[in-house]
């Protein structure tokens, strides 16, 4: 699941639209919002991003973040190390060989580390 596709659950389920019912209002198809939901598609384009928080009446810095998520949601990210020091190298291939095997704890730790704070 993506960031995006957790927090657009929460959304939904907080104001208990079914995934059948929002996706027949967005004129997208259920299957479609599913797979954006489970990180199964890649990011939304800004368009649906706008008509999903219009759609979910979510404004000001919630929007702003929900946009944010957006841009962080590709489920299939490609980290191009060239021109990095071997230490950035090894970092991210040792990450990608061992991410799926970290607990959600220490994944958090990472995130913490990664955001500065």
């Amino acid at each position: 699941m993506t960031p995006f596709g957790r927090k657009l659950r929460e959304l939904r389920s907080q104001r208990g639209l079914t995934l059948t019912r929002m996706a027949a209002d967005l004129h997208l198809s259920a299957a479609y919002l599913s797979a954006l939901e489970h990180g199964h598609r890649s990011r939304p384009s800004p368009g649906l991003v706008m008509q999903i928080l219009g759609y979910l009446n979510v404004i000001w810095d919630e929007a702003e973040e929900i946009k944010d998520l957006a841009e962080l949601s590709r489920p299939k990210v490609t980290i191009d190390t060239a021109g990095l020091s071997s230490t950035a190298t090894e970092l991210v291939n040792r990450l990608q060989g061992q991410i799926s095997t970290l607990p959600e704890d220490r994944l958090q730790e990472l995130l913490a580390l990664v955001k500065g704070s």
